[in-house]
């Protein structure tokens, strides 16, 4: 036995470079892995993993952390490959808080079966509260009143402690929405994305008991993607290891890009003083990339300040020059793009092989329009797409109700679909009974016959009851079974089956679900539909891109952190789009967007195995507007070395519409600084606050009076300087 297992070490470590073995074989104390791109990270995880099985822990004593579901589902893969992994416990942090929650919900204060609300759910409590704070929605936008909920809880503060910190006006009524919105879940027995964090996080500090048993039971922490932690996952990741300090934080501060949600790259740069005791290890040999390809990206992230010193290094080739392409706009960078894509499925090239890189999921209309002129397959990565199809919520939202009766919600999506003459009137009024009787809609539903004025909609109203009561029956059923009966039982299935003489897509797609239920269940035969409805609720975007598809894939930015491709284009390299500009987050400052956007762009690059395009164009259109576009800081970053710079675009064209090509600083340049006020055609009376001149370009920042900001290089801005006695 001892020499098997012996064997079973050597060949985790065998053909590890002297770095990764290093990070494989570190059993006791803290453990801080820099990995740069492509330098084998998900190996060193996994390797660790198993070798830690095999000599110090049971597998159930080890946790395995990261991001997203496609990547748990890899890393539980090859950890199984290995012979070691079925026992462990491998999961997204979501999902870690989503078990852990259900587990000691008693703890927690939380009802055993609560819903995980999806982020189109969250902003239709969101409008409530915004209501029952007596605000319009029209200058409280649910989006961002949830945009400041979701931000203020990634930064572990609840509501009451939001109100507590209110200074003015503005913050107060923000206060008071957030009160009533996380009243309206707790009346629901909901959760949002955030809860299962920032109620984790509580949890694990308030009942010490507890804590102190999860961490004995998790003897072994390894965190992939450390540097996208936020505070909650922050305190999690410490609660869980505050006396063994068995961590290991895997991740690198280069690709740290989710700032804008609440993730601190803080917490990996100082690691080591939360663990003075830590080993380091660095990973710098990438085994993806060519070396062209890694020199590029190197000259553009080394601007950044904020980072951990490295060097990365491939013994690959050095492959073709990287290429900046200049198109004159959005339609013939697309053009170009799929021309381009035919002609490397001519010379042997799959498809499945190249990727086109945006940054903001709007951009790739243009991208779509011309692959389906040229006849070419892709993908587009938007795993929650296909949950946020009509007819998928419309049956999740049944199954909602049967695990959750008080998920109302849920029930004013199911109860008239399909048709079942329960109108707003009639909704209404049962609406109003419970609010009256301080009860869920569903118990107002079985209580019709009590209700004022139904009239003739109380038998429907009575029947969407039964149906209810019937489903119930079926709920601890597998989930397959359960979605199957759900669509029949419902008259979703039957209005389904009529449309698809019109279309078949919804009933394909309600097809699909029962496929995805029942692949679910094959994969975890003693699933629940709780468990099921949990898994759902958790996917992103990155988790329905499927390798070797044959199609291209195109994707955000974001979305492609942990993917490789042998070919990439990534578009928009342009001021205001890549870096993209922000407006109205006064919590970050400039420096900190620059460099996040710096990240994005290094990642975007170092997707790219052989091939790399950058593209921009010269007009971009905005708001229904054509602009006049300057080119990404970012791409000058690149130097001439080794760069082939490709024009398309020519001189301007002179029947272009929208801001003119002026290319000159204004006449009164002189009497510009910092404090002058500004005028824009849209944006109205600003103020300016940085001023920078460069050798090629000056930039400016203004802040308008509705609190937001906005930066441009001055030469391309419609920007005039406004004398102080003109504003009187």
């Amino acid at each position: 036995m001892i020499g098997r297992v012996n064997r079973d070490i050597e060949g985790l470590l065998a053909d590890l470079n002297s770095p990764q073995r290093t990070a494989v074989s570190h059993t006791e104390g803290p453990l801080l892995v820099l990995a740069g791109a492509g330098s084998g990270k998900t190996r060193v995880i996994t390797r660790r993993a198993a070798y830690l099985a095999c000599t110090v822990a049971k597998p159930s004593e080890v946790l395995a952390i990261t991001f997203t579901n496609k990547a748990a589902n890899e890393m539980r893969q090859r950890i199984i490959a290995l012979g070691v992994g079925r026992e462990m416990t491998i999961c997204t942090f979501h999902a870690l808080g989503a078990r852990l929650l259900r587990i000691y919900h008693d703890r927690a204060d939380l009802p055993a079966n609560f819903t995980i609300y999806d982020t189109d759910d969250q902003r239709k409590v969101v409008k409530e509260a915004i209501e029952q704070a007596g605000l319009a929605t029209t200058n409280w936008s649910p989006a961002a009143v949830h945009s400041t909920i979701s931000r203020a809880k990634n930064y572990m503060q609840t509501a009451r402690e939001f109100e507590e910190n209110a200074t003015d006006w503005f913050q107060r009524s923000m206060a008071k929405a957030f009160l009533i919105y996380d009243r309206l879940l707790t009346e629901r027995g909901a959760l949002d994305f955030d809860d299962l964090l920032l109620k984790t996080a509580h949890l694990l500090r308030i009942d010490e008991g507890l804590r102190r048993s999860l961490e004995s039971k998790y003897r072994y922490l390894l965190i992939d993607e450390y540097q996208d932690t936020n505070e909650a996952q922050y305190v999690i990741s410490h609660m869980l290891t505050r006396e063994h300090a068995n961590i290991c934080a895997t991740g690198d501060p280069d690709q740290s890009i989710y700032g804008w949600r609440g993730a601190d790259i803080g917490n990996i740069l100082h690691f080591e003083e939360d663990y003075p005791s830590a080993k380091v290890v660095r990973l710098e040999q990438n085994y993806r990339s060519t070396r062209r390809i890694l020199a590029a990206a190197d000259r553009v992230i080394a601007a950044n300040i904020h980072r951990k010193e490295k060097t990365l290094w491939t013994e690959n080739d050095e492959g073709p020059r990287v290429r900046v392409v200049e198109c004159e706009d959005a339609n013939e960078e697309a053009a170009w793009i799929a021309e381009q894509i035919e002609r490397a499925a001519r010379d042997g090239a799959s498809l499945a092989d190249l990727a086109v890189f945006y940054r903001i999921n709007a951009m790739s209309r243009a991208i779509e329009e011309a692959l389906l002129r040229a006849g070419i397959a892709y993908q587009v990565a938007r795993g929650t797409e296909f949950y946020n199809r009509k007819e998928i919520k419309d049956v999740l939202a049944y199954l909602r109700l049967l695990i959750n009766p008080a998920d109302d919600i849920a029930l004013l999506r199911a109860i008239n679909t399909p048709a079942r003459g329960i109108g707003a009137t009639t909704i209404g009024r049962l609406r109003h009974h419970a609010v009256t009787a301080g009860i869920p809609l569903m118990n107002a539903a079985k209580q019709a016959d009590s209700v004022p004025g139904i009239g003739r909609a109380l038998a429907r109203v009575r029947a969407f009851a039964a149906l209810m009561e019937e489903l119930d029956q079926l709920a601890g059923q597998p989930p397959r079974f359960v979605v199957e009966q759900t669509l029949r039982r419902s008259g979703l299935y039957a209005e389904l089956n009529k449309e698809a003489e019109v279309t078949s897509s919804p009933l394909d797609n309600v097809n699909e679900l029962i496929n995805a239920a029942a692949d679910f269940q094959r994969e975890r035969p003693e699933a629940t539909l709780i468990d099921w409805l949990e898994h759902t609720s958790l996917l992103s975007d990155v988790d329905s891109v499927e390798s070797g598809r044959g199609a291209v894939t195109l994707m955000t930015l974001h979305a492609c952190k942990g993917l490789e491709f042998p070919v990439v284009f990534m578009i928009g390299l342009e001021e205001g789009t890549l870096p993209f500009s922000r407006s109205g987050e006064a919590n970050r400052s400039s420096i900190e967007d620059e460099e996040e956007e710096r990240r994005l762009c290094f990642v975007g690059m170092t997707r790219a195995k052989r091939e790399l395009n950058m593209i921009h164009c010269r007009y971009r259109m905005f708001r229904g507007v054509e602009t006049r576009t300057v080119r990404s800081d970012f791409l000058r970053a690149l130097g001439d070395d080794d760069i082939d710079r490709v024009n398309l675009s020519g001189e301007p064209s002179p029947h272009r519409k929208g801001s003119p090509f002026r290319g000159q600083l204004p006449d009164d340049i002189e009497l510009w600084e910092v404090g002058s006020l500004v005028r824009h055609p849209s944006r109205g009376l600003g103020r300016v606050t940085l001023l920078r001149r460069g050798l090629k370009r000056t930039h400016v920042r203004v802040s308008f009076q509705d609190g937001t900001d906005q930066a441009w290089v001055l030469e391309f801005a419609d920007l005039t300087r406004v004398d102080y006695d003109e504003v009187e």
